[in-house]
């Protein structure tokens, strides 16, 4: 699978989630979304924690840059919507152990995935508030004596990121960082309506709801203005 460095940041091109997964299995990597913003905004740091993992383009930013850089049939993959791709092509066959959220959130995602996923495997999971490094350390010794094949953690970057690294040393296995997507599995926040999000318009709906966003939206103009001016 190709990828191209954006800003500096790598970013795959796949031509459907179900080859960006399939690579994911086969390597046991860390998936980490890229969108416009953090091809914008990236530093040294952030670089290089996107770069030893896989990039994926969440969002129309990163799909334009790529196609800019001259990749053909490269797909945009939300990652509110491929940890789910994940659970349905492989729930009948792998396990997972998920991380992130409210305690009332994290309960209702699971009792959704379960009533969904007939059978799936959920070995544990437990809510994004760790707030000790001993906290910390019973999470990893839980999941290396468990073994899940999948582990989702909902905590935002690049607190997620830095996270699954530290489980990975000791445990591997496919791992996404999913933000809030727990909050909008359960409608516990909406997210735009389909024809907005097909039309790669869901930034303006949110604007549209929250024009307090403004502020951020503006600097989406600087990407793309840098996008049509080739220096990414």
């Amino acid at each position: 699978m190709e990828a191209k460095l954006l800003n500096g940041v790598s970013t795959y091109a796949p031509k459907s989630r179900k080859e960006l997964m399939q690579y994911a299995f086969d390597n046991h990597k860390i998936l980490v979304a890229v969108n416009a913003e953090k091809i914008l905004h990236a530093t040294d740091d952030s670089r290089a924690l996107i770069n030893r993992n896989l990039g994926y383009p969440d969002g129309i930013g990163a799909v334009w840059a790529l196609q800019k850089k001259g990749v053909k049939d490269v797909v945009k993959i939300p990652g509110c919507e491929l940890w789910l791709d994940v659970v349905n092509a492989y729930y009948q066959s792998k396990s997972f152990y998920l991380i992130g959220g409210k305690q009332m959130v994290i309960e209702a995602t699971v009792n959704k995935l379960r009533a969904e996923f007939n059978g799936i495997d959920i070995c544990n999971y437990r809510n994004g508030y760790i707030k000790t490094q001993e906290e910390e350390a019973a999470l990893i010794e839980d999941i290396v004596k468990l073994r899940p094949d999948v582990v989702f953690v909902a905590m935002g970057s690049p607190r997620q990121e830095n996270l699954m690294e530290k489980i990975q040393q000791s445990h591997k296995a496919v791992y996404q960082g999913l933000g809030g997507s727990f909050d909008v599995y359960i409608e516990h926040v909406k997210r735009a309506p389909k024809w907005w999000v097909k039309n790669n318009l869901e930034w303006t709906y949110r604007l549209l709801k929250q024009p307090s966003r403004i502020k951020r939206q503006i600097h989406l103009v600087r990407f793309f203005v840098n996008l049509h001016l080739n220096r990414y």
